[in-house]
This record gives structure tokens, C-alpha cells and sequence, in this order.
């Protein structure tokens, strides 16, 4: 099974982790893996792999992850799972088969509305929020390390900054050992918001998730779609670099390894790299963090 969260960020000074997503296609996945090899020379803590709504990437998920494993032994892994078209027994299954393979750990999450819906609804026999996702993960694996997911800049379907914050404590009362943050490019919003969870008494770690810039037409796509702004200084320094595929991504990189960097003086416990398949941006942030020689 390999190690879990919970011993992964008591174990390292800075634990370091990659998410990926399952590619719809076989030619998809050996495309991956081209790109994981580069990653995997900084030596991550653990890998995680998303899990469509539905189960829609149930069998490629594992896929993925079963490679992992073989391919990078002693790796640790994680499965996302949703609450999104699935039922407790749906659930108890997949996770069931994702242990047999090896995996370890799960980043659990209620998971976005199905395309054309706007609300989340439970299916019958299902569940309703994340906080009964972790709890339900607890008493059916408790050896699991779960993951949840924090927002800085409060999730988009949030009444309130507090009603967000309450939720998230639900879900580490339920058993998580650690959160994961959406994207962020203002490190004062994570500051923020993480001493506000201390406040609440959240005291397991709070890792930021960070997703380097390729282009400003796709940052402005994703932060429109999470809720997160741009600081004006990398809106600008992005516009300056406009019709310049590497400058942006120079760019981007450039304003993680920076964003990084800061945070490193300010205790953070691990950072979560979103690299979306590719490695050339997240090796150049890693490059400069100086990571593959840890």
C-alpha cells in the first residue's frame, strides 16, 4: 500500500506531490508517462490521479495508477473520488478495488454537479457532502490516508467565507488528514485563510496546491471557473509576453517558484503541483527550487 498521508507529511521537512488526470485514450496514457518520467526525477512524496464524475474514469484511473506502481516502486499513490452518481456500494467498490492494487490513499471530495446541472444532488443510496465521504472512507478503510479539499478564496457555491470554513472543519472532524488547497496566485489569500483555519482548530496540514501558468487564455479559463484571481503584476507580465507560447510559460513559472519560495519561509508542510499532464512548467518551478536534490 505504501506510505500514507498522514505518516508522509510527519516524515518530511517538505513533502512534494503531483496530480494528474486520466487521458481518455491509450496513446493518451504513454503520453503521460513521458511527462512523469521527467517529474519523477524531483522525487515526489506521492502521486495522485483525478476521478471522473460518475465513475466516467473509473477503469482509466486505476489504470493509471496500477502503472504508477509498477513503474516507480515504492511511489506512493492517491485516487480521487467524488460523491457525484454514486452510490455508498459504488463507492465502497472502486475504493476496494484501488486498495487491491495498491493504493493508498484517497483525496475525497463531494465532486462539481454533473455538466448542464447546477446544483449537486445525491443519488439515492448515496452521499450528500464531503464531510460524509471522509467519514464513510474511515469506517469501511481505516488504514486510508484521506485528503480533502480547502479553498482560499472560498469555493464558488459557498453562502459565506464562514459557512466555507465550517464545512471544511466537518470534513478534517471526519477523519482527513490533510487538505489540499485549490489554485492560488496571491499568497496573502492562502496566509489568510490558513490562520483562519488554525483558528477554527484545523490543525492537520494544509498543503497549497499550485498550478504554474502556461498561458493567460488558460489561467483565465481555470480561475474563471474556480473563483480565483490573478494579481495584477502577473496579468501584466502575462499581456507583455502575449503571442510568446515560452514567455508566458516563463512567465508562470517564474511567479510559482516565487510564490513557492515564500511560502517555504512560512512553514508550509508540502506544496501539491496541478501539472495537467505536462512537465515543462512544473520542472522549470522545480528546477529552480533546487527539489531534485532534496
Amino acid at each position: 500500500m505504501g506510505a500514507v498521508l498522514k505518516d508522509i507529511y510527519a516524515n518530511r521537512k517538505l513533502a512534494v506531490s503531483f496530480e494528474l488526470f486520466p487521458p481518455k485514450s491509450d496513446a493518451g496514457v504513454d503520453g503521460l508517462f513521458q511527462h512523469l518520467d521527467v517529474l519523477m526525477a524531483f522525487q515526489p512524496d506521492y502521486v495522485t490521479c483525478t476521478y471522473g464524475a460518475g465513475g466516467s474514469t473509473r477503469a482509466r484511473t486505476l489504470e493509471v495508477l496500477e502503472k504508477i506502481l509498477a513503474k516507480y516502486p515504492g511511489v506512493p499513490v492517491a485516487s480521487h473520488l467524488t460523491c457525484v452518481g454514486a452510490t455508498q456500494d459504488d463507492l465502497a467498490a472502486y475504493v476496494a478495488q484501488a486498495v487491491e492494487i495498491g493504493v493508498g490513499n484517497i483525496v475525497a471530495l463531494r465532486g462539481d454537479p454533473p455538466k448542464g446541472e447546477t446544483e449537486f444532488q445525491a443519488v439515492e443510496g448515496g452521499l450528500r457532502y464531503g464531510s460524509e465521504l471522509v467519514a464513510f472512507l474511515r469506517g469501511i478503510q481505516p488504514a486510508l490516508g484521506i485528503a480533502v479539499g480547502g479553498y482560499p478564496e472560498t469555493h464558488i457555491e459557498a453562502v459565506s467565507p464562514e459557512a466555507d470554513l465550517d464545512f471544511l472543519k466537518q470534513k478534517v472532524d471526519a477523519g482527513a488528514d490533510a487538505v489540499i488547497t485549490q489554485l492560488f496566485y496571491d499568497n496573502e489569500d492562502f496566509l489568510r485563510w490558513r490562520d483562519k483555519c488554525a483558528a477554527a482548530g484545523i490543525t492537520v496540514p494544509i498543503v497549497p496546491g499550485m498550478l504554474p501558468v502556461i498561458s493567460l487564455g488558460q489561467v483565465q479559463r481555470l480561475t474563471s471557473m474556480c473563483g480565483s484571481k490573478l494579481p495584477a503584476k502577473l496579468l501584466q507580465r502575462l499581456e507583455a509576453q502575449a503571442g510568446d507560447e515560452a514567455g508566458q510559460l516563463d512567465v508562470g513559472a517564474y511567479h510559482c517558484a516565487r510564490q513557492v519560495e515564500e511560502l517555504l519561509d512560512e512553514g508550509i508542510p508540502g506544496v501539491h503541483f496541478y501539472v495537467l499532464n505536462k512537465s515543462p512548467s512544473t520542472s522549470l518551478v522545480c528546477r529552480a527550487l533546487g527539489l531534485q536534490q532534496r
